[in-house]
């Protein structure tokens, strides 16, 4: 699974690359100065512009073009959503349901965490919806002004939401698993509620710059409307928002990933010095963990080169890239659900049954579920 993941980050890239080396040699450059965040540079038509004109104009760069007009956003970044939604949307709702039927199980606050997870990956995935009739539609954007704000709101937001769960799922499994002692004394549902509280707030404190501030724009050259894809660095508020989502890439992804990593490894040390047989539970631990690297850290990483590049230089050529790697992105949402259901069935059927002489029995299985 992590193989074929890999393979459809490096078909997308390769398309990407294609597609921008074919423009290059087709468009010329225009002036522009200036970037904004998560999105490609646009100069602001002067005379046309006040801020409550819903005629704003751009002039696009040959980024924007090769871009707005190229095979990756027109066919491969939509066709990958549809993917993920046609899976990620049913099994999703599928664990809606089947976790509300464990919820008086004594497995609580695990529960709440995978429904907390579910949630998340499901208002993503449906956040794609507009977005790909946006992309089929030239990138051109007719559902409003409102509705645009609201969708790159829900995407980023649940972007977030579920890459800090998934931290919160692995720091609750290090307990367990590390400091067993400790974990027995806290009051897990108590812990797990809190911590979907403090993964909210993270959510509402992502998507309020996305409400506040203006997202489609119409692009002159082009006769189509973006959202999102292209903003003006004339408008002040868009360089301020800069700083404030440089921020956000790090709570929201960077520290989620070191916690991901550093319960990982301190799990597997733990049950490798415990000289108990985990070696099932380990393989399918590592196979989620990888799933989630694969599709979480080039997601990452380009969105923190790309912040700090428009803040050096206005450099906003990583964006194409960021938005092929977030693609990676929904396809974990869409495969959350078979990752949950294949660890509780590692869990329940395989290891509760081992003989445990390094860990007590109960607290290993407690660990598990």
């Amino acid at each position: 699974m992590a193989d074929l993941v890999s393979g459809l980050l490096a078909g997308l890239m390769a398309a990407q690359t294609a597609q921008h080396e074919g423009n290059r040699s087709s468009i010329t450059r225009s002036n522009s100065t200036g970037a904004t965040p998560k999105t490609f540079k646009g100069r602001l038509r002067i005379d046309n512009f006040t801020s409550m004109d819903p005629q704003l104009n751009l002039y696009p760069d040959d980024a924007v073009t090769g871009y707005t007009t190229g095979v990756l956003s027109n066919w491969v970044i939509p066709c990958a959503y549809i993917v993920a939604m046609l899976v990620g949307i049913p099994s999703n709702a599928y664990i809606l349901a089947f976790l509300r039927v464990r919820m008086r199980a004594k497995s609580l606050s695990t529960v709440i965490l995978y429904l907390n997870l579910a949630l998340s990956d499901l208002l993503l995935l449906l956040s794609l919806a507009l977005r790909v009739h946006y992309h089929f539609n030239g990138n051109d954007w007719i559902f409003g002004e409102t509705s645009c704000r609201l969708i790159t709101a829900l995407f980023y937001g649940n972007v977030y939401c579920s890459a800090q769960t998934i931290a919160c799922i692995s720091l609750k499994r290090y307990l367990a698993v590390a400091r067993p002692f400790l974990y027995r004394r806290l009051a897990k549902t108590a812990l797990a509620m809190w911590m979907c509280l403090i993964v909210w707030i993270l959510f509402v404190a992502a998507i309020v710059p996305e409400l506040l501030v203006r997202q489609s724009y119409h692009i002159i050259q082009l006769g189509v409307t973006t959202c999102h894809d292209v903003l003006p660095i004339e408008v002040d508020s868009y360089r301020v928002m800069v700083q404030y989502r440089l921020v956000l890439v790090c709570l929201g992804f960077m520290i989620p990933f070191l916690i991901c990593i550093y319960a990982h490894l301190a799990v597997i040390f733990h049950l490798g010095q415990s000289g108990c047989d985990w070696r099932p539970f380990i393989r399918v631990s590592s196979l989620v963990f990888i799933i989630f690297v694969i599709c979480f850290l080039p997601s990452s990483v380009l969105h923190m080169a790309h912040y700090i590049r428009l803040f050096s230089n206005g450099d906003d050529h990583l964006y194409e890239y960021y938005r092929v790697a977030v693609c990676l992105c929904c396809f974990h949402s869409c495969l959350d659900p078979f990752l949950c259901l294949l660890i509780s069935k590692t869990a329940t059927s395989e290891l509760q049954f081992i003989p445990l002489r390094g860990i007590p029995q109960r607290l290993a299985i407690m660990m598990c579920n």
